[in-house]
C-alpha cells in the first residue's frame, strides 16, 4: 500500500467522503428482494434439496426464520447506525475495530463468492454450453450499470424482479394446474395430488400432507439444507449495508428488512413445495438449472425460454444488489483505513473503484470456481457476519431498541448450528479464511482510526 493510499492523515487530510441519500421505503424493499429472490430460488435449491430430500420446505422455514432473527438485530443496528458498511460499522463501534474488520472481512468474502454464484447462475441457465463467458458478459454487464448511480440500481431492479416474479408465477401455476404429468408421488410417498380445482380441496391436501410424517428425515440434511438455503435470504443485508443512502433510515431501514423477507420467505416456501409436487427432490438434485424442469413437459418450448429469462433477470438483479452492498462495505472500510484509500473514490454518488474491484475478484471466481462448490462457502461466512450481528446488538441500550434476549440467543445460536452443519470442506476452508481476516484485523486496527458510532 502506497503512501497515498493509507487514509486522511498520510495524504494531509482529504475531506471524509460521504454518499447521498436518495432511497425511500419502496426502492429499498425493492433492492433486498433483487438481491434475494435470484440465489434460493434459481440456484441454492439444487444442493438443498440434497440434504434434506423431502423435507426441504422445512429447510426453507428454518432458513427463513434464522434470517427474520437476524434481520430484526440487523435493522435495529441500522437504525442507530445510518451509515455505508452494515455490521461492519456496527461491530467496529460496539465490538471494537478487530470484530469490526472480521465482520466486514467475512462479509465481503462471503458476498464476493455469493456474486461468482449469481454470475455462474446467469450463464448455466441463458447459455449452458458457455455458461462461464456468458456469466463474465454479464457481470460486465451489470457492473457498467451499478455504477452509474444508486437510484438507477433500484431503478433496474424493479425490472428484473417484475421478469422473475413472471417466470416463478408461470412455474407456480404449470405445477399445480397445468398439463404437465403429476409426480407427488416422488416427493410426497403415498399421497398423490392431483391438481386442486376447488380451494377446499387444496386445503384439504395440504392438511394430509401435513399430517403423514415423511421417510427418511435427517435433521443433520435438514440443518445443512437450511445452512444453504441460508444463502438465499441473506439479501436483506443490502438494505442495511447502504444505510447511507436511505432517507429516514431510523423509520425505513426496519421496514424494509420485514417487508422484503416476508416476502421473500412467502415466495420460496410456495416455488419449492411446487418444485417437489411436479419433480420430486430427485428432480432438482444435481442440475444447475433446477427449475427449468418443471415446465419441460409443456408443448412449444415457450415455458422453458420464460422460466431461463425470468432466471436470468433474477439472477442479474441479485448479483447487482450484491456488487452495491459488497462495494458499500469496501467503501466503509476503506475509509477507516483498513484497505486501500482509492476504494473510497466517488462518481456519480456510488464508490466505483470498490465496485470495479470486486467485480475483477467476481471474474476470476467464475473462471475457477464452481456453482455449488461456491453456496456452501458463501453461507459459512455470511453466517459468522450475522452471529457479529448479534453480539453487536447485544451492545444497544434499551433506549437505542435493543431486542429481546431470546432474539437475539436464538438469532446467534441459529448461526452457529447452521454454519458447523453446513458440509466438512465449506467449513474448513470458511474457518480458513476467516483466520485470515483476524490476523488481518488484528495488524490493521493498530493504526486504523475507530468509526464513530
Amino acid at each position: 500500500m502506497s503512501p497515498a493510499d493509507d487514509g486522511p492523515a498520510a495524504a494531509g487530510g482529504p475531506e471524509r467522503p460521504v454518499l447521498a441519500r436518495r432511497l425511500g421505503l419502496r426502492d429499498a424493499v425493492l433492492l433486498g428482494l433483487g438481491s434475494m429472490v435470484g440465489a434460493g430460488i434459481f440456484a441454492a435449491v439444487s444442493p438443498a434439496a440434497l440434504a434434506a430430500g423431502r423435507w426441504l420446505p422445512l429447510a426453507v422455514v428454518l432458513a427463513g426464520a434464522v434470517a427474520w432473527l437476524n434481520a430484526t438485530s440487523s435493522g435495529r443496528l441500522a437504525a442507530v447506525h445510518p451509515q455505508a458498511g452494515g455490521t461492519y460499522a456496527y461491530a467496529t463501534a460496539r465490538l471494537g475495530p478487530c470484530r469490526g474488520h472480521l465482520a466486514g472481512w467475512a462479509f465481503v468474502v462471503g458476498k464476493t463468492a455469493s456474486c461468482a454464484a449469481m454470475a455462474s447462475t446467469i450463464g448455466a441457465y441463458a447459455v449452458p454450453g458457455h455458461a462461464r463467458w456468458t456469466a463474465l458478459g454479464a457481470l460486465l454487464v451489470v457492473v457498467l450499470l451499478g455504477t452509474g448511480g444508486i437510484q438507477r440500481g433500484a431503478r433496474l431492479t424493479r425490472v428484473t424482479l417484475a421478469v422473475a416474479a413472471a417466470a416463478l408465477l408461470l412455474v407456480v401455476v404449470t405445477a399445480w394446474f397445468g398439463p404437465a404429468p403429476v409426480a407427488a408421488e416422488r416427493a410426497f410417498g403415498a399421497f398423490v395430488f392431483e391438481p386442486p380445482g376447488r380451494l377446499t380441496e387444496t386445503v384439504w391436501q395440504l392438511r394430509a400432507w401435513g399430517l403423514r410424517p415423511f421417510d427418511g428425515f435427517s435433521g443433520y440434511g435438514v440443518l445443512q439444507a437450511a445452512g444453504l438455503m441460508f444463502f438465499a435470504f441473506a439479501g436483506y443485508a443490502r438494505i442495511a449495508t447502504l444505510g447511507e443512502e436511505v432517507r429516514q433510515p431510523r423509520r425505513t431501514i426496519p421496514r424494509a428488512i420485514g417487508l422484503a423477507l416476508a416476502l421473500t420467505v412467502a415466495l420460496y416456501l410456495v416455488v419449492v413445495l411446487s418444485a417437489l409436487h411436479v419433480v420430486g427432490p430427485g428432480g432438482l438434485v444435481g442440475r444447475t438449472d433446477p427449475l427449468v424442469g418443471l415446465v419441460s413437459g409443456l408443448p412449444g418450448g415457450w415455458a422453458e425460454t420464460v422460466v431461463r429469462v425470468g432466471a436470468v433477470a433474477a439472477s442479474a438483479g441479485a448479483l447487482l444488489g450484491l456488487l452495491l452492498g459488497v462495494s458499500r462495505v469496501l467503501f466503509a472500510m476503506s475509509r477507516d483505513g483498513h484497505l486501500p484509500w482509492r476504494l473510497t473514490h466517488v462518481r456519480h454518488g456510488v464508490p466505483d473503484h470498490a465496485e470495479w474491484f470486486v467485480a475483477a475478484v467476481v471474474a476470476l471466481l467464475v473462471l475457477v470456481a464452481d456453482l455449488r462448490e461456491v453456496i456452501g462457502f458463501s453461507s459459512v461466512t455470511v453466517l459468522t457476519y450475522y452471529a457479529l450481528t448479534h453480539l453487536a446488538a447485544w451492545r444497544l441500550g434499551r433506549d437505542e431498541g435493543r431486542p429481546a434476549t431470546v432474539v437475539l440467543l436464538l438469532g446467534l445460536t441459529g448461526c452457529v448450528v447452521l454454519a458447523l452443519t453446513l458440509p466438512v470442506l465449506s467449513v474448513l476452508v470458511g474457518a480458513l479464511v476467516l483466520g485470515v481476516g483476524v490476523l488481518a484485523g488484528w495488524l490493521t486496527s493498530r493504526r486504523a482510526p475507530r468509526s464513530a458510532g
